[in-house]
């Protein structure tokens, strides 16, 4: 099976450096965004879209849904939460060690690493058993950090420069 993981379009918390658990849509560059990578993928052939179930991946994933295939949502591929963090700027954190998955650093109450890469893989397992060909996967950032590890192994456990920009698009075979 062919998967193809998208990120979101740019969101404000995106351009302004925040963490946020809000759920933002598409500002006005995310909304472009997702009609160019429209372009760029619409003779992509996928039998499904599956995607995060929060606004802004909701958003991307019907702009780029040219050919009006089913869309299901998947709490599973949630973007990590920052809990405390919410609202607080990235650079008030060492993001290198945010995304480190051997980190010991508790950042307030932000949802651990390794759990959320559980989570991540937990869906990554379940649609193995499923009979599709292509799909077609709308996420985040930090969802791609977990499908890198799942596809590509933890490595040195350093994650940070391991996601898709905004609208980004990565192929895997699972």
């Amino acid at each position: 099976m062919k998967i193809y993981l998208v990120r979101h379009g740019e969101v404000n918390h995106n351009l302004y450096k925040k963490y946020s658990t809000e759920d933002e849509d598409l500002n006005e560059t995310g909304v472009k965004q997702a009609f160019t990578l429209r372009e760029k993928i619409k003779d992509l052939d996928f039998d499904i879209i599956i995607s995060s179930p929060l606004m802004r991946t909701t958003h991307t994933a019907k702009i780029i849904n040219l050919n009006n295939k089913e869309i299901i949502f998947d709490d599973r591929i949630k973007e990590r939460n920052p809990g405390s963090l919410n609202g607080q700027s990235m650079n008030g954190t060492d993001r290198e060690e945010y995304w480190n998955y051997y980190s010991e650093v508790k950042y307030g109450t932000s949802e651990n690493i390794q759990g959320f890469f559980e989570r991540v893989y937990s869906f990554l397992e379940e649609l193995k058993s499923k009979e599709y060909k292509n799909v077609l996967i709308v996420a985040h950032s930090g969802v791609s950090k977990a499908f890198s590890g799942y596809f590509e192994g933890i490595k040195d456990g350093k994650f940070l420069k391991r996601g898709l920009k905004n609208c980004e698009i990565k192929e895997y075979e699972l």
